[in-house]
């Protein structure tokens, strides 16, 4: 048997991030399996990825994530292929220029280990990497699936430049219990353009709980037809929000998977996010307690839960 607490499916990428400060980046490690991962294990638990990666995927970030507690075990190395890379041009306060550069092989059935076994996992394709029938195959093997639908709302054209459409086939969301989107994401996904509507539409769906990222405005958890306020923790500096959603979302399962309230695992969430947008690429993340620190004032400050 091949136990973890929580494994993220979709793939790893290599990103090119422009700012207004740096116009000329150089390659860094990215994409869900990083950013949900490191965030998950370094508030203590047992993580593992299913991706798949090119030969140009350097034997350095393999050697790093290792040494950083990541089990990489189900990664699979593709000759000829490349992988996953984009390019992202931030021009302003949270105005992001999306575009596909290359992108690595689909994560097929026989990918997924029929002795795999899970808490939680995590299905975030960045690509459209991930299909209806792997998502059906995962349910098999683990008590939770969550979901970050971006890769099943993205679509390219001919420049690679990215536009989001709604998901192809919905009936993906009966097969899920947790999902994160951005305010964007889930109005598009559902196509309600009123976020209390869309997120409605979810439970509707099936998904039992939702969290909606807002960026500077904090997050929304909906579950139990209630629907909770999380603030935003205020970082010292903002340099790349490249992957603060998936950091949230990784702390977040951490927290839940030890048995604390989604309130709490929410704020510790939006804490370690907080951190990590402080640098450029997956770094920053801090310790569990310097994460709780942060955690427990916006804690206090949580709106009173309304009704949905």
């Amino acid at each position: 048997m091949i136990t973890f607490d929580l494994v993220t499916v979709g793939h790893f990428s290599i990103d090119l991030i422009k700012t207004e400060k740096k116009s000329q980046p150089q390659p860094t490690l990215g994409g869900p399996p990083t950013f949900v991962s490191l965030a998950a294990k370094k508030m203590g638990v047992n993580v593992s990825v299913i991706s798949n990666v090119g030969d140009d995927f350097p034997n350095e970030y393999c050697e790093w994530l290792i040494n950083e507690g990541i089990d990489l075990s189900m990664l699979r190395r593709f000759r000829d292929a490349s992988t996953t890379r984009y390019m992202l041009i931030y021009s302003g306060k949270d105005e992001r220029q999306l575009i596909l550069k290359a992108k690595a092989p689909p994560i097929e059935l026989e990918e997924i280990p029929e002795s795999l076994s899970s808490e939680v996992i995590h299905i975030s394709p960045i690509a459209g990497e991930v299909s209806y029938k792997v998502v059906e195959r995962l349910r098999r093997h683990s008590s939770l699936l969550s979901l970050d639908p971006q890769g099943f709302l993205r679509r390219f054209d001919e420049d690679g430049r990215v536009h989001l459409g709604k998901i192809e086939n919905p009936e993906i969301l009966s097969k899920i219990d947790i999902l994160k989107a951005s305010e964007r994401e889930i109005e598009t996904a559902t196509g309600e353009s009123e976020l209390t509507r869309a997120i409605r539409h979810m439970h509707e769906r099936g998904v039992s709980t939702v969290i909606v990222t807002r960026g500077g405005e904090g997050t929304l958890l909906s579950l139990n037809g209630k629907v909770y306020k999380i603030p935003a923790v205020k970082s010292k500096v903002v340099v790349d929000t490249t992957g603060a959603g998936d950091v949230f979302i990784g702390a977040f399962l951490a927290e839940f998977i030890k048995g604390e309230d989604p309130v709490w695992s929410s704020c510790v969430g939006s804490a370690s996010a907080s951190y990590v947008i402080e640098e450029i690429g997956p770094k920053g993340f801090r310790s569990p307690s310097e994460v709780y620190e942060r955690a427990s004032k916006i804690y206090e400050e949580v709106s009173p839960a309304t009704s949905i």
